[in-house]
């Protein structure tokens, strides 16, 4: 999340808390103190460090059960990018979604599995150990928190753990993961619009049910579940597009044989501002690229005689994607931030042409105006 502090690794899987965390936090500390105040004996500031302390245990409860999707995920092959705390709970960014309906189940159910795991842990301990005071008033409030958060996280509906193991169950009855996810979605909002009904009722003073949690929960629901709901739409629309449907027209593709002169005059002098081109050979295969501005090296009286060929620069090898690769990895690769523009040639390296963000929003209008929804 934008404006996450790290503060280290977990298992190498980096860790941040955002800046919204520290006011849960406080708040959460201020609510355990004022509980842990309630027993005789507990005075002036040590209600407010055993709330702290619990306080702290919580989150470790949030941090345990994001850290149960993580393991399960790297189980699969799939990378954890960052585990992060923020003012809802916890969210576990991953690579890539998981390769099966099965899977899936898996790694959304495991979070909930880890926050019952631990509701019995302290539980039990709480039970077996005759503990009293303010460590059993903590132990308490744990189980009971951790068993909340492990229900609350299996309501059926995005960006929930409950809407995750919905998307698998769909995605295995109708074998697309991207019809599971917009369904789990809509759930998700109709949750978010009960939440925000129910909060705002209770902030108006006409319901004893719900508070302005309750209001500010359904809020972020609502706009996440939107979220991944167009997300999947997008992702449905160019799972059968590859790299090829999305070259633009006319790119900027020349003969290494082509004398500057011809290059100046046919390509660059009156055309498209384009600052680099792509260099084929006679079969038409990708052997590099010049940029425009190299021609300032030669001398323009010998543009006449020098060819194309003397100013080719290498194209880097990971710029290039097949044409027959699938759209979603090539945007992956834009999104990636390391290249705009990437070229797209067959099997056989003969360039199709290139391809850029632009030319793939352009290829997504046609279709949609084409087959609208």
């Amino acid at each position: 999340m934008n404006g996450s502090i790290r503060v280290g690794n977990l298992l190498g899987i980096p860790f941040y808390v955002n800046p919204s965390w520290f006011l849960v936090l406080a708040l959460v500390t201020f609510e355990f103190g004022g509980y842990l105040g309630g027993f005789a004996g507990l005075t002036g500031i040590l209600p407010w460090v055993l709330g702290f302390v619990g306080a702290l245990l919580l989150f470790a409860s949030v941090l345990a059960h994001e850290l149960g999707h993580s393991l399960v995920a790297i189980r699969q092959g799939i990378e954890v990018k960052s585990i992060t705390l923020f003012l809802f709970g916890g969210l576990a960014s991953l690579e890539k979604e998981s390769q099966t309906p099965a899977d899936a189940f898996w790694v959304a159910i495991a979070g909930p599995l880890v926050s019952l795991a631990l509701f019995a842990l302290f539980t039990g301990i709480g039970v077996s150990s005759g503990v009293s005071g303010p460590l059993a008033a903590i132990l308490s409030l744990l189980a009971s928190i951790n068993l909340v958060l492990a229900l609350f996280n299996l309501i059926p509906g995005l960006p929930l753990d409950g809407g995750n193991i919905l998307k698998s169950v769909v995605w295995k009855i109708t074998g697309n993961p991207y019809r599971g996810v917009v369904f789990a979605s809509r759930v998700g909002q109709v949750v978010g619009w009960m939440g925000i009904s129910i909060g705002i009722l209770s902030v108006l003073g006409l319901s004893n049910f719900g508070s302005i949690w309750t209001l500010l929960i359904g809020v972020f629901l609502l706009q996440n579940a939107g979220m991944s709901a167009q997300s999947a739409t997008l992702q449905e629309k160019l799972q059968d597009l590859k790299a090829e449907d999305a070259v633009i027209p006319e790119s900027p593709i020349i003969s290494a044989d082509l004398s500057l002169r011809d290059f100046a005059n046919n390509y660059i002098i009156g055309k498209k501002e384009w600052r680099k081109f792509l260099v084929t050979d006679e079969q038409g295969q990708l052997i590099g690229a010049i940029a425009v501005d190299d021609l300032k090296t030669i001398p323009t009286s010998n543009w006449t005689t020098t060819p194309v060929s003397e100013l080719i620069q290498p194209v880097d090898l990971d710029a290039i994607v097949k044409s027959d690769q699938s759209l979603l990895e090539v945007i992956t690769l834009l999104e990636q931030g390391k290249f705009t523009q990437l070229p797209v040639v067959r099997e056989n390296g003969v360039l199709v042409g290139l391809l850029e963000k632009a030319s793939i929003v352009s290829l997504l209008e046609k279709r949609t105006q084409t087959n609208p929804a």
